[in-house]
């Protein structure tokens, strides 16, 4: 799985080179933060309301948009997904409430 996270975050860095009226992340990298940013709202609202529908093909599709926008999201301020997978690893084996109390004491 961690492949196809690579080779999306692979293709949205090249897609920084590409011109925005051949590609939809680049015309999201021309229109820049507040525009990506949006999309992610967007495609986070949409999820909740195919959840509530309780529809699960849309929910799967809507869940695929929504990582891919905030894939477009790490790519634009220089990350990749490594780093979020490392920290989802770093949270194994602690309780959510563990982990939150020791982001609040950083």
């Amino acid at each position: 799985m961690n492949d196809v996270l690579q080779q999306l975050a692979d293709i949205l860095e090249q897609r920084k080179q590409a011109m925005e009226e051949k590609s939809y992340v680049a015309s999201l990298y021309a229109k820049g933060l507040d525009t990506i940013l949006k999309k992610i709202g967007e495609e986070a609202t949409e999820t909740v309301i195919a959840a509530k529908n309780g529809d699960k093909e849309q929910i799967i599709y809507e869940t695929a948009d929504l990582w891919f926008h905030c894939m477009v999201l790490l790519a634009q301020q220089g990350l990749g997904p490594d780093l979020v997978l490392q920290e989802l690893q770093r949270r194994f084996g602690l309780s959510g409430l563990e982990e939150k109390a020791q982001r609040s004491k950083n």
